[in-house]
């Protein structure tokens, strides 16, 4: 067995992009990731894409869409991955997987999604396909996530203060990340009132609450212990880890997250590390409760006391643990099947100290979790930057 190392990314601007089809994003993002690793088109030996899809659009091949990038990649093995929200990950970590295993040397691996050729019902519809919930009933993802709100509520007291917080948090961030969906700072006080531009969408969850609907890809190179032999600086995963659970939520106590916490203990572990180690994370704040409660599963504060992260300014872009310096999907997008892998590439650009405006100087250890469906496809990495001498 032997290493997997990212050396090259790519990655679109997030956001409604109208005159981009999922192929056009596919190439781009793809294109940007090899010229960036420095390498030829020729030099894949597999390509891995992270697409939900689920009825957004047409179904087809996309996995052969990122043929087109190059001719030089006709007749290489392309395979599709979906695990929900978390597809994008599903893709790096098959990747990864194919590398450690020698089949592959070098993988390309793309996440896209195109979402806005649906309007906001029809987005909703298609990504309740991810969902089976035969003891509840269908229901949206907001009204999912209202339910750990909801729960949380009940147990711990109304913390709709902390949840317009993280919001305004995250936008703040996203103004410093040129490739963010949304750049509109959102104050405090318009994120913790509900207004005829600010509704309740599924209670207690306001649209503030809520990520966004959008188009986008992002790409990654990764390569072996091998190939990446006399590259001075690469991307390593110190820890990568997937934990699956039940899906139907009668089934899990919700207040628990066991899914997401489980993934955090076992990627600590592996890497060796603590929450405290950590210089940033990169975490799946599809609706603002998710990341309030991610703070508890990865160690931040007890059970019902996450807000003490965001209060003391632990998880601000100053603070020492900044979480979702990126934006996150509340502010920089959601694309469902990009997720997974723009958080690798967002990390790759933190590590390598090529973040731009969003950098944390001097950041050594990354923690990336994306999170597919209500906790149920989990995937933890911790990475870090390794240099020619120490591999």
């Amino acid at each position: 067995m032997t290493g997997a190392f990212i050396i090259g990314w790519g990655h679109t601007k997030f956001g409604r992009l109208e005159s981009k089809s999922i192929e056009d994003l596919i190439v781009d993002a793809a294109r940007e990731a090899i010229d960036h690793a420095g390498i030829q088109a020729s030099d894949v030996d597999a390509i891995f894409v992270g697409n939900f899809n689920s009825g957004l659009i047409p179904d087809g091949f996309v996995s052969s869409m990122a043929l087109a990038v190059d001719p030089s990649l006709r007749f290489k093995p392309a395979t599709r991955l979906e695990n929900a929200c978390a597809s994008g990950s599903a893709a790096v970590y098959a990747a990864r997987d194919a590398i450690r295993a020698g089949s592959v040397k070098t993988a390309l691996v793309i996440g896209a999604e195109k979402m806005t050729l649906r309007d906001t019902a029809g987005v909703t519809e298609a990504l309740a396909g991810a969902s089976y919930q035969p003891e509840e009933g269908g229901v949206s993802f907001p009204q999912v996530f209202a339910r750990f709100a909801q729960a949380y509520f009940q147990a711990y007291g109304d913390h709709s203060g902390t949840l317009a917080r993280i919001a305004s948090k995250n936008h703040h961030n996203a103004m410093h990340n040129p490739l963010a969906h949304l750049h509109k700072p959102l104050d405090f006080e318009f994120c913790n009132t509900v207004s005829d531009k600010n509704p309740m969408i599924a209670a207690p969850l306001r649209m503030s609450d809520c990520s966004l609907i959008s188009d986008g890809a992002a790409a990654l190179v990764m390569t072996s212990k091998e190939v990446v032999a006399e590259r001075e600086t690469a991307i390593a995963f110190r820890a990568a880890v997937q934990v699956n659970d039940y899906l139907p939520m009668s089934r899990r106590d919700l207040l628990a997250f066991e899914g997401p916490s489980e993934a955090f203990r076992r990627a600590f572990d592996e890497a060796g590390i603590t929450v405290h180690d950590l210089d940033f994370a990169e975490v799946h704040d599809c609706f603002t409760i998710a990341e309030l409660m991610i703070y508890e599963a990865m160690g931040l504060a007890p059970k019902g006391q996450g807000r003490r992260a965001i209060d003391d300014g632990t998880v601000m872009r100053d603070g020492r643990l900044p979480v979702n310096l990126s934006g996150g999907l509340k502010a920089k997008g959601h694309p469902v099947g990009a997720t997974g892998v723009s958080m690798h590439v967002l990390a790759a650009m933190q590590l390598s100290n090529q973040a731009g405006a969003m950098q944390k100087p001097g950041a050594s250890l990354g923690c990336v979790f994306n999170m597919g469906g209500s906790g149920v496809a989990n995937y933890c990495s911790i990475l870090e930057p390794v240099r020619a001498a120490s591999r």
